[in-house]
């Protein structure tokens, strides 16, 4: 069946959306137009206003219709400790799990010369500029545990020491419910190396 050009720029489109390739997309679509088109209009109409609307807080960079977000507004939070990560889905990870109430800081990606993505790229001017303050006193690294956020984490620590302030790092190490057996080795040598007294 030939599709009309209309619907094929909305599979298309669809596909920006990562994970979706062209069935979930072409599923997506006809979805929506037989069985859902308020859910459809709704769609387009707050995915425009999101688009529009939402930008980054000027203090940590998350996404925020303000230019300052609730999080950083919000004085009783402990601002003598800043949490470094990679994106705001990050922080929203952490808002929902952990129970810290310092700030938070967000790179909005890692560093990647091959790609072209340096220090500038990442805001880090703006995170020295915080380090420079004297407000924070401890520097929390939760980048991705892979080659390019251990990269980061060590950059933005060398950064936090030259300020005088703390950096530390999240530990990474087998998940609750892991079996040792199915951990790959790199998960089990921090683990082995970050182990504590108990």
């Amino acid at each position: 069946m030939a599709t009309s050009r209309l619907i094929g720029r909305l599979i298309e489109s669809l596909r920006c959306l990562p994970g979706v390739g062209p069935k979930s997309a072409q599923r997506m679509a006809f979805h929506l137009l037989e069985h859902n088109r308020d859910g459809g209009r709704q769609l387009a109409e707050v995915l425009g206003l999101a688009m529009d609307k939402v930008g980054n807080c000027s203090e940590c960079r998350t996404l925020s219709e303000e230019t300052i977000c609730s999080l950083c507004r919000n004085y009783r939070r402990d601002r003598s400790l800043l949490c470094v990560v990679e994106t705001p889905a990050d922080v929203q990870a952490l808002e929902q799990s952990t129970g810290f109430q310092g700030l938070y800081f967000v790179l909005m990606g890692h560093l990647s010369p091959l790609d072209g993505i340096g220090p500038e790229a990442l805001g880090l001017d703006l995170l020295e500029s915080r380090l420079a303050s004297g407000q924070v006193k401890e520097l929390i690294l939760a980048t991705n545990p892979t080659v390019e956020g251990e990269a980061t984490a060590h950059f933005v620590s060398e950064m936090a020491r030259a300020h005088g302030v703390r950096p530390t790092r999240i530990a990474h190490g087998v998940p609750m419910g892991g079996e040792l057996e199915y951990i790959d080795g790199g998960t089990l040598l921090h683990a082995f190396a970050g182990r504590q007294e108990i």
